[in-house]
């Protein structure tokens, strides 16, 4: 396999985490991440060398794909958050620590 190649597969395995986690697919988001990590382990084996255009291109797509991802999963954690926080009456959005509290 080459470089290539396997900057490949971490891009489409960006596309699948980003499909699963549009939909909240939780088996597809956990078969992508583990599709991901294992491109990118095999291009830490693979090496580093000179890269082309082409390298380069494929490696500024594959983060700009994880920043989306990224993107995807704070919004997704706010939103949790958010919830929590009306659940439980805390809308001030500060978090408190509890530990204190636990030995009074």
């Amino acid at each position: 396999m080459t470089r290539r190649d396997a900057l490949i597969r971490v891009i489409d395995s960006l596309h699948a985490e980003i499909t699963a986690l549009k939909i909240n697919d939780v088996a597809g988001l956990e078969r992508a991440t583990q599709d991901k990590l294992a491109a990118i382990a095999t291009l830490g084996e693979l090496g580093t060398g000179p890269a082309g255009d082409d390298i380069r291109e494929l490696a500024d797509e594959a983060n700009r794909l994880n920043e989306t991802c990224r993107i995807y999963v704070n919004l997704m954690a706010a939103n949790v958050r958010r919830r929590l926080q009306n659940l439980t009456g805390n809308t001030s959005g500060a978090y408190r620590s509890r530990l204190g509290n636990a030995y009074a």
